[in-house]
């Protein structure tokens, strides 16, 4: 190989058309001219004063490598290495310095310039080395507003030697390096550069010869989608010669980075390819980074996966492994995902718990909101979170937004529990409230209300407001009605602004916006009763009474509340036929309480129904909670019988049947 002497910055490129999309591109070698590097890379490589460096290049191996977790870059097949000392900065021939130290060191430096420091010490380096070198610098100074290099990168003499080796002649890099150089230029160079649209053009050539390896076509792959969207038309090839790929030869990250292509464009997925890989990839799940189960899993939710349910367990018993290592953002997708398909396991509430409770005042708000958020949807009580959650919002309730607020509180509300902080916690809310009030959505200004009304810190500064005609139009909003969820909050409300705060005397929800009944589709104010626990507990009441004649089911109150089974007894405390209306003196409430009116696997009842319970009591009811738990203990139909006697009358010593 030649020596390459930057003083005199030139090389041969060929000139190159670029007609329409990858998929058009029809490369035309004109005349090759001698021309100055700064002319023929990218725009933003000015007229600079280069000092001379003389670096010696050669055709590197055809060793992949990869970043599995966003820092470390390693060869494909070996083992990521840890950070290491710069050692000896004198120059070094490539042959003296081993491929794996070269990454290992590229790894340890915590700043482009001192990768470009490292690398202007050696005299030699592969093209596979250099894009690794390039993808290091492109990616340490990736900021999310801007999309160009720092000038002093750019006037770097290094930083343009490694890319005067890209723009030489494309056509003589390995597969490898040059993907690799084209993944690193996507992150900040325009995409029309020269130097962008020649690597291009090189890949076309390759793709359409069908000499790009596995790993090449999957970074190629995410290329174009970065430069042209998930609509070009040369994706369609790379998908179809990776569909006829032996899956056994692609590595972990090839797998992944596979996924994120056909999650790009899930109209181009064919559903038993996928069914395929989503197999396969039961055994690749051990070797995978949490940065890749992160990805992995966010894939597989936006494929809507929800058939490879064998495949997201698998992930989540090895999710549990590394929640301590996640980012910020990869645990947030993976707890979206855990939400989309429903997933639960103990162990990872224990690590989760550990997590937030140790790292809950250094999360991110989104990722707060979010732990929450799952909580709520898989009735995930949690004493460790809800506390350390309560202590994080008492201390930095300024970094959440008003939405992030609400899904914090809700669930509060909705597992039924006060956390120790409870006084300091409602004040801060209060606070937000009256300085905030209009910057909360109208919707989720009645949930966050609701919420609050459940475990008795009743919101009654801010009644007045929410059941005024203004609010009331706010929350229907350009609809010609409200929804009913909505219309039963409202209701519910206003049922314990009478009940519960006797002291308010502001507005009143005007009738046209109450409902009849508290029962919504989405049960969100009442939980059915669960039908064959009510089976159990009626054969048992029909031999203690005598006949089916002496209690009701499913009784709907006037206060909108159904009774799960009524019984009515007259002033000596005999049972009354539930078809006298009459001589009643008192009415028994039996709540039959199924699982899914407690937090899961637990004998905590939720929100909503203890505050259907303290309401019938107010309401003058004498309630009686008959769980699914003490009915499952019972092993005989006499035990059974003796256990409804002892709960309904124990209560009444004068109480006959």
């Amino acid at each position: 190989m030649a020596l390459i002497t930057l003083r005199r910055n030139l090389c041969h490129l060929s000139d190159f058309r670029i007609h329409g999309t990858l998929a058009g591109l029809k490369t035309q070698r004109v005349n090759c001219v001698h021309k100055t590097v700064k002319e023929h890379l990218c725009p933003w490589f000015w007229s600079l004063q280069l000092e001379p460096v003389r670096v010696r290049f050669h055709h590197a191996h055809s060793k992949k490598f990869h970043s599995e977790n966003g820092n470390d870059l390693h060869p494909v097949g070996e083992p990521a290495f840890s950070q290491a000392h710069a050692g000896d900065r004198s120059e070094h021939s490539v042959k003296n310095v081993d491929e794996q130290i070269f990454y290992r060191r590229l790894n340890s430096f915590t700043s482009s310039e001192e990768v470009l420091h490292y690398i202007s010490t050696l005299q030699t380096l592969p093209d596979t080395m250099a894009a690794g070198a390039l993808h290091r610098i492109c990616e340490m100074e990736k900021k999310d507003d801007d999309q160009r290099l720092p000038k002093e990168i750019l006037e770097n003499s290094a930083f343009q030697t490694l890319c005067n080796q890209f723009a030489q002649d494309p056509s003589n890099l390995s597969n490898t390096g040059l993907v690799t150089a084209l993944q690193a230029l996507t992150l900040y160079v325009d995409p029309q550069s020269r130097l962008l649209l020649s690597l291009l053009a090189e890949c076309q050539h390759r793709l359409e010869m069908g000499s790009l390896d596995i790993h090449s076509l999957c970074i190629l792959g995410e290329c174009l989608i970065k430069l042209q969207g998930p609509g070009c038309s040369t994706l369609d090839l790379i998908i179809y010669q990776l569909q006829g790929e032996n899956l056994e030869e692609f590595t972990p990250e090839d797998i992944v980075t596979l996924y994120r292509i056909l999650q790009a464009c899930p109209e181009k997925v064919d559903q038993t390819f996928l069914h395929k890989i989503n197999n396969f990839s039961l055994s690749v799940v051990p070797n995978l980074s949490p940065k890749l189960l992160s990805q992995m899993l966010t894939a597989l939710v936006v494929l809507d996966q929800t058939q490879a349910l064998t495949l997201v367990i698998k992930l989540g018993k090895y999710v549990v492994r590394h929640i301590p290592h996640f980012t910020n953002e990869e645990l947030k997708e993976v707890l979206e995902a855990f939400i989309y398909f429903g997933y639960n396991d103990r162990f990872f509430t224990e690590a989760l718990e550990q997590h937030v409770a140790s790292l809950c005042l250094t999360l991110d708000p989104e990722v707060v909101s979010k732990v929450m958020e799952y909580c709520s949807r898989k009735l995930i009580f949690s004493k460790p979170i809800l506390n350390a959650v309560a202590e994080t919002f008492v201390c930095q309730s300024e970094k959440f937004s008003p939405n992030q607020t609400a899904e914090l509180i809700e669930p509060f509300g909705k597992l039924n529990y006060l956390p120790p902080n409870a006084s300091a916690l409602f004040r801060k809310l209060e606070n937000i409230l009256f300085t905030r009030f209009n910057y909360f959505p109208p919707k989720t200004l009645l949930k966050l209300l609701h919420s609050c009304s459940l475990i008795e810190c009743h919101p009654v500064n801010f009644m007045a407001k929410i059941f005024s005609p203004y609010f009331l139009q706010q929350l229907q909003g350009e609809e010609s009605y409200l929804d009913r969820l909505s219309l039963a909050q409202l209701t519910q409300l206003f049922l314990t602004a009478i009940l519960e705060c006797p002291f308010y005397k502001g507005p009143k929800l005007l009738p046209k916006y109450q409902v009849k009944s508290f029962l919504t589709p989405c049960s969100s104010l009442e939980t059915p009763m669960d039908f064959q626990l009510y089976k159990s507990v009626m054969v048992g009441l029909i031999d203690l009474l005598g006949a089916r004649l002496y209690f009701a089911s499913k009784v709907l109150t006037p206060y909108c509340y159904t009774i799960d089974v009524e019984i009515k007894l007259d002033e000596d405390g005999f049972v009354l036929p539930f078809t006298v209306d009459e001589d009643i003196h008192k009415r028994v409430a039996l709540c039959i309480d199924g699982p899914k009116r407690f937090c899961l696997n637990s004998k905590h009842l939720l929100g909503k129904e203890a505050t259907k319970q303290r309401h019938l009591y107010l309401l003058g009811y004498q309630v009686v909670q008959i769980p699914y738990y003490e009915i499952e203990m019972l092993k005989s139909r006499i035990e059974l019988v003796e256990y409804l006697q002892r709960k309904l009358f124990s209560q009444n010593s004068g109480g006959h049947w």
